[in-house]
């Protein structure tokens, strides 16, 4: 997953994948039976760890504002670290040839429908605790939300600093507050 992440579907060989499992190149198609069929296993896995990690975030968060302001104050500590600016696995593939697959095309459209429904969970959330005004629509709030967090891990990725999109967090986070 890791290999696929850092360098993209298409740029990570048959050779690659052989040398990080240290599979010989038999026991590797018996395994996952091809590199298509491991992406697949890779995205499926990074989505469900994802989803995963964000459900326990919300539950555990102490308001649903609370959980939205953790989860991009998270993005913004991606600009940092080992694993830095290598964005978001699902997007970088949705940007890579998702409509020219339809199984990844799938696997994309299924982890956004997973992710969009925590977002419109917290949302929901932070309405009944009075931090998002009610007549804002939930379906609409996750939609965006989503979007945001897509498009910071896309500009991350391309060097933005953690300055800028903490500041871009904070335009997000008002928006959230004063919508109509």
């Amino acid at each position: 997953m890791d290999l696929f992440w850092g360098q993209g579907y298409e740029a990570t060989s048959l050779h690659d994948l052989i040398t990080a499992t240290g599979l010989s190149k038999s026991s590797f198609y018996q395994a996952f039976g091809s590199k298509h069929a491991l992406f697949i296993r890779c995205l499926s896995h990074y989505e469900q760890g994802l989803v995963s990690a964000m459900k326990r975030m919300l539950d555990e968060a102490s308001t649903g504002f609370g959980f939205i302001e953790a989860v991009l104050s998270s993005i913004a500590d991606e600009t940092r670290g080992p694993l830095s600016r290598r964005g978001c696995l699902i997007m970088n593939t949705a940007s890579e040839f998702a409509q020219s697959d339809p199984a990844i095309a799938k696997c994309i459209s299924g982890g956004n429908k997973r992710l969009r429904s925590i977002f419109k969970a917290a949302v929901e959330r932070a309405q009944r605790e009075h931090d998002i005004p009610k007549k804002s629509n939930p379906d609409s709030l996750a939609e965006y939300l989503l979007t945001c967090t897509s498009g910071l891990k896309s500009m991350i990725k391309a060097g933005s600093s953690k300055r800028s999109i903490q500041d871009v967090n904070t335009v997000i986070l008002e928006s959230l507050k004063s919508r109509i």
